[in-house]
């Protein structure tokens, strides 16, 4: 049995298993074969594999070496089907991208500074690009430190995101209607594009306080199936055509927040509910908050001329940067930041079956 060269890793609040580009198939379906079978998919334990059972930990990063000017390393992330055969480049993943520069510098990609590195990184789904910054202190990646972020037990050291180009990541703009608000069933929303596809909602259109636990929201079926209806809907108005069976828009219901952050929200991807909130996923969300009439403004908590959001989910808080240029009809991101952790967890071989 060959073994495949392999390193697992917690970045933000998702697990996934790192691989460089060399070491596993370049034709896409001979490397979605490798990467099913590797994370024992599909199964809904994935018992005979790595991955963790769950989409927030059924991922992998693909880091390699950039060709790119100004870039030190590419970043492609696939999404695992848990209990389907899937395997999706639709995406980014804002989480695992933090564990990307440390990877980058473990597998000796990137050169280690004395006491901190910092790496570019392109965003190979969307091709947008991000600067990570994390210590290195005597040319070594700690990942120790005092920095918590809710939905990961303890703290770790920071790793600083610095977001660029990510406005419009699918290709139709920030605002991928031409809107700020559409109707859809009646129901106000914002579809919006800064890193991720987001239909925001208020919560309280559709029946719910925004503020109901993961399980709740999971066991309404009634709430779910509008849900679908909704992003079904919005992915048309965007003109993705037929979004019914795939990943993308998600879904954020706001609503206003309860523990002194500046809105409370509960996603779904695209129907399961987000145990906390995807980095990438919040960031649109942040920006819609910040835009004069869109849904969300309304119920946020604003304080001024503000450009850092505190967003409230079901674990906690995840505290958002987003410099928008509002002056205009036309609104532009000019750049948007997190900060995040990561952690290595193991590192070996990896064997398919």
């Amino acid at each position: 049995m060959t073994g495949i060269r392999c390193m697992l890793m917690r970045g933000g609040t998702s697990k996934g298993a790192y691989f460089l580009a060399e070491d596993i198939p370049a034709v896409p379906s001979q490397r979605d074969e490798l990467l099913l079978s590797v994370m024992g998919s599909p199964d809904p334990r994935q018992i005979d594999g790595i991955g963790g059972a769950h989409p927030l930990t059924s991922k992998v990063a693909v880091v390699s070496p950039s060709a790119a000017p100004g870039v030190d390393v590419d970043y492609l992330f696939l999404q695992i089907g848990v209990g389907e055969a899937t395997v999706s480049d639709q995406q980014n993943c804002g989480n695992l991208l933090a564990g990307v520069g440390p990877f980058a510098v473990e597998r000796g990609l990137v050169a280690a500074g004395v006491e901190q590195t910092t790496v570019r990184i392109r965003l190979v789904n969307t091709n947008s690009h991000a600067v990570a910054r994390f210590p290195t202190p005597g040319g070594v990646v700690d990942y120790s430190g005092g920095t918590a972020i809710s939905g990961v037990p303890g703290s770790a050291a920071p790793v600083v995101l610095d977001l660029a180009d990510t406005e419009g990541s699918a290709g139709h703009g920030l605002l991928p209607t031409g809107n700020l608000v559409d109707v859809i069933d009646g129901v106000r929303v914002t579809c919006v594009d800064n890193g991720m596809l987001v239909v925001v909602a208020n919560a309280g259109d559709l029946g719910v306080t925004g503020h109901e636990s993961v399980a709740e929201l999971q066991a309404d079926g009634a709430l779910l199936a509008r849900i679908q209806s909704l992003r079904v809907q919005a992915g048309a108005l965007m003109g993705f055509g037929d979004v019914t069976d795939t990943l993308m828009p998600k879904t954020t219901l706001v609503a206003p927040p309860v523990d002194g952050g500046t809105i409370s929200t509960r996603t779904f991807m695209p129907l399961l509910p987000h145990d906390s909130v995807g980095v990438l996923g919040a960031v649109s969300v942040a920006t819609a908050v910040l835009l004069d009439g869109a849904v969300g403004h309304d119920v946020a908590g604003l304080d001024g001329d503000q450009n850092q959001i505190d967003i409230e989910h079901p674990a906690g808080h995840l505290h958002v940067e987003v410099d928008l240029d509002a002056s205009s009809d036309r609104p532009r991101v000019r750049r948007s930041g997190v900060v995040r952790t990561a952690r290595k967890l193991f590192d070996g071989t990896a064997f398919p079956r």
